[in-house]
This record gives C-alpha cells, sequence and structure tokens, in this order.
C-alpha cells in the first residue's frame, strides 16, 4: 500500500487565541509538538494531528444547511457527547443534532469550520474485527 495512515488535518483560523480557546479548552485536545516557527497550534488527536494556521479571512463553504454531514467537516471521537453538548451550549456555540438519527452533533468553530462530535465512533472503532472466512 503506498499510503499508510493518516497524519493531519490543517484548519486556517483568524483569531488563534479563540481557536486555541475552543479547541483546546472547549473540545479538550491536549496540545502537540510544534516543530515550525510560524503561527499556529497543533493538537494530537489519537494518533492524528490537527493543525490551526492563521489568515486574516476564513471563506466555510456550507452547501447544506439541513444536514451538516453533507457538508465539509472533521469529524470526532467523544467519549460523553452529553456533557460536551452541554459545555459548548454553555459557552453560546448552537450545536445541530444529526439527522440521522445517530449519537452525533454538529457545531461550527469560531470560523465557520463544521465538526463532527460522534459518539458511536469509539463503540465501533473499538469492537472486534469479525472473523475471517
Amino acid at each position: 500500500m503506498v499510503i499508510t495512515g493518516f497524519l493531519h488535518a490543517a484548519l486556517v483560523v483568524t483569531d488563534l487565541p479563540r481557536s486555541a480557546h475552543f479547541y483546546g479548552e472547549l473540545l479538550g485536545l491536549p496540545l502537540a509538538d510544534r516543530p515550525l516557527d510560524f503561527p499556529g497550534i497543533w493538537y494530537q488527536v489519537g494518533e492524528m494531528q490537527l493543525h490551526l494556521m492563521t489568515a486574516e479571512q476564513v471563506i466555510p463553504d456550507r452547501v447544506n444547511d439541513q444536514k451538516w454531514g453533507r457538508n465539509r467537516h472533521l469529524a470526532f471521537g467523544v467519549a460523553d457527547l452529553a456533557r460536551l453538548r452541554q459545555r459548548l451550549m454553555a459557552a453560546g456555540y448552537g450545536v445541530q443534532p444529526s439527522t440521522s438519527g445517530r449519537s452525533a452533533l454538529f457545531v461550527t468553530d469560531p470560523d465557520g469550520h463544521i465538526l463532527e462530535l460522534n459518539a458511536e465512533f469509539n463503540a465501533e472503532f473499538n469492537a472486534e474485527p469479525p472473523a475471517l472466512p
């Protein structure tokens, strides 16, 4: 196989301290080492990383306002979806439940990037793989 793994996702943000509060404080992502010196913050998310880089303007591209999962988005597995939902709402962020009925919700970060927060991912990811014939 030529591709050996998914290393990181990079998002452009306009206000690094505001985004650091959202991703680091509200979502609880731990910081990752940054070997480069341009403005930004890196977070460790399991075995991959999320890189936040700065720009003066970000133009989100939402195409479906009813089904946020049909838009470009990042998805995170979460351990306690109800608690995270309360935390986000207390901080003033609106959340959108998944229209599919899954145990998931959607929220936009301070720059309008859509995030899926999915409680079912953890159960599916940690389940025993099916036996091979």
